[in-house]
């Protein structure tokens, strides 16, 4: 039976939502379509954040709710903790907006 806590909303998504945390080392049962897979957690991932449920390789897209939502910059292999450290977003980076020199426009 799978488990609840770990969900991939379409058969083409390479990672799943952790829906709570996971630690490393655990392993949990995820229904990707008509099928179960057994993955064993790699890292501690905190709710919210994504996990691979395949390996992925580098440049690869990173599909989530069967959109892509970035690449990644390098191998990922199944169980892994999938974040702005191995992938590049196709939505930019709030945590570093304030860096750059980007101005707000009003209309």
């Amino acid at each position: 039976m799978s488990d609840r806590y770990l969900e991939v909303v379409e058969p083409v998504d390479n990672v799943g939502t952790a829906l709570r945390d996971f630690e490393t080392g655990e392993t949990v049962t995820v229904a990707v379509g008509n099928e179960e897979r057994e993955i064993e957690v790699h890292d501690d991932v905190g709710f919210g954040h994504k996990i691979a449920i395949e390996d992925i390789t580098d440049g690869e897209t990173i599909t989530k709710y069967g959109k892509s939502i970035g690449n990644a910059t390098a191998d990922i292999p199944v169980g892994t903790w999938v974040h702005v450290h191995n992938v590049e977003s196709n939505y930019g980076r709030g945590d570093l907006a304030a860096e750059s020199e980007v101005e707000a426009i009003n209309e």
